[in-house]
């Protein structure tokens, strides 16, 4: 399924979509709280610290939750100093307020750390990046397929095969057509129990978007499913088990998980989908099973365990400089949003003229959308969580329109990673 967004649109899609709905309502002002200190330690001195202005970061912050959306929590890191900030709320009906350290479900972030397992693999000599996929799964990725798709096109989205989504959620396959749609499959599926061999033959039935290797790819969830079965196959372990033993822990990652059922264990807010005015009042979706994402978008997070992460790969923890360098080696990808995005294995780069370059990954599932972005130097990095998802209207000409969130989120990215200076995030990955 294609979705098209215009290009200052600052949220991320999984598959289905991205943008969100109208507005939710500021209530109960802007609930949440602000910390600063140093990495790791205890929180100090509310100061600006090297670069990071914490009364402008939650000010910025405070207008995203003014503009709509309901809560909003994030942390900062510039320097070896520490800020974390939330505003707003994590129940609309109670009014309970979000807070820094909530759990998130972090979308397709989670394909950053598969890319990492998959490379460490590489490494290892178990796998060859350009040896074709049916090398290794022959009766997954039978015939032509299979010898001309190799793994690097997998974690490029240069392979061609198509989403599954459209064929799993078919309730929105008539996109931006929003007459034509329901939410029936959104609540069909809240607990229906997918597998991946499922999905994955969903996206190879599809008609292929386009030849292997050609450029520019085109984003696909499909592609990471089938890198779980390939994790599978050549560790002898489920991919969730070897990814977190050898990818989470060694980041030293405590909040981290791929999730055991619909519900999630630990605070977390409730998560809101709009689905672009198709749902209205958005609908509460934090209780839902994953399966439906697979192993590349089910994983479990906090802001903070996520700023870790993306440290700890840029810094040569979890995969040697040679594989961090093929991580980051990218080409033209057309998200599902419909932008052209530069794109590595799993790893998507966002460049800020006067400002930087950023490496890491955008990610929504329903009611949820992450974001976490490092720069280059390591140096400054933001993660950021929040609890409405599609919030834009679908305009007459199919594209989502304009909301007071999109200039307010954008603000505070700004904010968040250049400290106030010039030049805004562009909209992101998938």
């Amino acid at each position: 399924m294609r979705i098209r967004l215009v290009a200052w649109a600052s949220v991320a899609v999984l598959g289905v979509g991205a943008g969100t709905v109208t507005a939710v309502p500021a209530s109960g002002g802007t609930a949440g709280r602000a910390v600063v200190g140093t990495a790791g330690g205890t929180a100090g001195a509310t100061d600006a610290v090297t670069g990071v202005d914490p009364a402008r970061l939650k000010s910025a912050m405070d207008e995203v939750h003014r503009a709509g959306m309901p809560g909003v929590f994030a942390e900062v890191r510039s320097g070896g100093r520490v800020w974390r900030g939330a505003s707003g709320v994590a129940d609309l009906r109670t009014g309970r307020p979000v807070t820094p350290g909530m759990l998130q479900r972090v979308g397709s972030l989670a394909k950053t750390f598969v890319a990492a397992a998959v490379l460490q693999q590489v490494e290892k000599g178990r796998v060859e990046l350009d040896a074709p996929i049916g090398r290794y799964l022959p009766r997954l990725v039978p015939g032509e397929r299979g010898r001309r798709i190799t793994v690097r096109m997998l974690l490029n989205h240069t392979s061609g095969i198509s989403e599954y989504l459209g064929s799993a959620f078919p309730s929105l396959q008539k996109f931006p057509s929003l007459p034509d749609m329901s939410p029936k499959s959104l609540d069909d599926n809240r607990f229906r129990r997918f597998t991946p061999a499922e999905l994955i033959e969903m996206g190879l039935k599809a008609p292929a978007v386009g030849r292997p290797g050609a450029s520019p790819g085109v984003y696909a969830n499909t592609n990471y499913l089938i890198l779980g079965e390939l994790l599978e196959k050549v560790t002898g372990t489920a991919a969730e088990t070897y990814i977190t033993r050898n990818v989470i822990e060694r980041a030293g990652l405590r909040h981290t998980a791929f999730p055991a059922g619909a519900r999630l264990k630990g605070p977390h807010p409730r998560m809101y989908e709009a689905f672009f005015g198709l749902v209205d009042p958005p609908r509460d979706y934090s209780v839902y099973d994953m399966s439906w994402t697979g192993i590349g978008a089910s994983l479990v997070s906090t802001v903070e365990d996520l700023n870790r992460f993306y440290a700890k790969l840029l810094d040569g923890t979890i995969v040697k400089p040679s594989s961090l360098a093929r991580m980051r080696r990218t080409g033209p990808v057309i998200s599902q949003s419909g932008q052209r995005i530069s794109y590595g294995l799993g790893l998507h780069v966002l460049r800020i003229p006067g400002c930087g370059t950023f490496w890491g990954h955008d990610g929504t599932v329903w009611g949820a959308q992450t974001e976490s972005w490092i720069r280059a130097d390591g140096r400054r990095q933001v993660s950021v969580a929040m609890n409405l998802a599609r919030w834009n209207r679908i305009g007459p000409s199919g594209e989502p329109q304009r909301h007071p969130i999109d200039e307010a989120l954008s603000a505070f990215k700004r904010q968040a990673l250049c400290g106030g200076g010039a030049g805004a995030p562009a909209g992101n990955a998938s």
